[in-house]
């Protein structure tokens, strides 16, 4: 039976993330590049909600949650065919329609957080061939492995919101198109600074917020784990926020705000997939880990592997999520409110089972994510002109400016 008050927070939630990649992330995007590519970064993100929509409308749901098989889910909800209004998703208490609109934001806003590697240098074209691949080749078969009745799920492979499902795919993809794209002009030496930090903040303040949806309303109730689930989201954002404050302070003797609501992210990325698992103690253990190990990926992927992975999606989601997975079961025993009895075996069994999780997704996302690359370059090509780059793909690619004059 459907319960209201549980409904009314699937609804919200879908909300909520779905304002996480409009507008959050485009105004968190758009504030990192040039002045001349705002507005790509807001087209792709625009695009993003409705290519990963309508791909979730004729296939993408079935194939997440459709049928038992171990690998993939089967076409019996092709086109949202048996979907009834009244319908009641199994285990919960809230309809199917809500579930599959509350999936759906999530369909929409993992291709988008891709952008950020790619920004100011790909063709329009490539980024909504790349996503439609993606959407279905990489995505959807990991949705179904771990939430689907699939055969990680099987396994025992914990994540309550998307630490493998969202941010370990997104991330991993993203260095794989990132080194295939190549660097923008003037990496590392002579990258220009983010033109709008202001619009940066504005954009992290509402992930922030639109958050509390994605790890919350993965409760699907909204009951005593949902609350914990938030609070827990919260104090991780909160630790990590100030943990990259402390390492900019101590660094350079100046802390940058851009820093700190990066690190934020960082803390938001590594909390998801153990946020429903864990109490605040192990929240704040979360934080700490997420603020300081992202800032180190960061500088390893730019100035180690040497690969222009502009607004650093694998150094702050790709390894935060990853993160919160393998320290999952290590924070869900520490202090009040954790989920120890959700842990296969203890502590060490499960940290054994998340590492098999982080392992596998992180392998076919990247073998896949080549593969698609190479695909689409050769169907559309990948990369502006160098005029177009030079000129900015505001103008180039969509025919507009986002300030009079640029």
């Amino acid at each position: 039976m459907i319960e209201g008050a549980d409904n009314a927070w699937l609804m919200m939630s879908s909300a909520l993330v779905l304002l996480m990649t409009l507008p959050a992330l485009g105004f968190f995007y758009a504030g990192l590049v040039q002045a001349k590519n705002v507005l790509s970064v807001f087209a792709q993100c625009v695009a993003m909600a409705g290519v990963a929509s309508l791909i979730w409308f004729v296939a993408g749901y079935s194939l997440a949650f459709g049928g038992t098989a171990p690998f993939i889910g089967d076409l019996h909800e092709l086109f949202l065919s048996a979907l009834t209004r009244g319908a009641v998703h199994p285990g919960t208490h809230v309809s199917e329609t809500a579930f599959i609109m509350f999936q759906m934001t999530f369909a929409v806003i993992t291709p988008a957080l891709i952008i950020g590697a790619y920004v100011e240098r790909i063709r329009f074209a490539a980024v909504l061939m790349f996503s439609v691949l993606w959407l279905l080749i990489v995505y959807v078969p990991v949705v179904h492995w771990v939430w689907g009745g699939g055969w990680l799920e099987t396994r025992g492979v914990l994540d309550f919101a998307g630490g493998l499902v969202v941010h370990v795919t997104a991330g991993v993809s993203a260095l794989v198109v990132a080194w295939q794209l190549g660097p923008r002009r003037g990496f590392p030496e002579h990258v220009q600074p983010p033109h709008a930090p202001w619009m940066v903040v504005a954009g992290a303040a509402m992930l922030w917020v639109g958050w509390f949806g994605f790890n919350a309303g993965s409760a699907l109730s909204s009951g005593g784990d949902a609350a914990m689930a938030m609070l827990a989201t919260h104090l991780a954002a909160a630790t990590a926020t100030l943990v990259w404050i402390v390492i900019e302070w101590v660094k350079f003797g100046k802390p940058s705000l851009i820093g700190a609501v990066t690190g934020t992210i960082a803390g938001l990325a590594t909390i998801t997939p153990a946020s429903g698992y864990v109490g605040p103690e192990g929240a704040v253990l979360l934080g700490l880990f997420g603020g300081s190990v992202c800032y180190v990926a960061v500088l390893v992927v730019k100035r180690g592997l040497k690969i222009d992975d502009s607004l650093d999606v694998l150094g702050v989601h790709g390894v935060g999520g990853a993160l919160g997975t393998l320290l999952l079961p290590f924070a869900a025993v520490m202090g009040a409110g954790g989920l120890p009895s959700a842990l296969h075996g203890g502590v060490d069994a499960q940290f054994l089972i998340q590492l098999l999780g982080v392992g596998i997704v992180s392998i076919w996302s990247a073998a896949a994510s080549y593969g698609i690359v190479k695909l689409t370059d050769a169907v559309v090509g990948l990369r502006v002109s160098r005029d177009d780059e030079i000129q900015g793909l505001d103008f180039a690619s969509h025919g507009e400016s986002a300030y009079h004059g640029a």
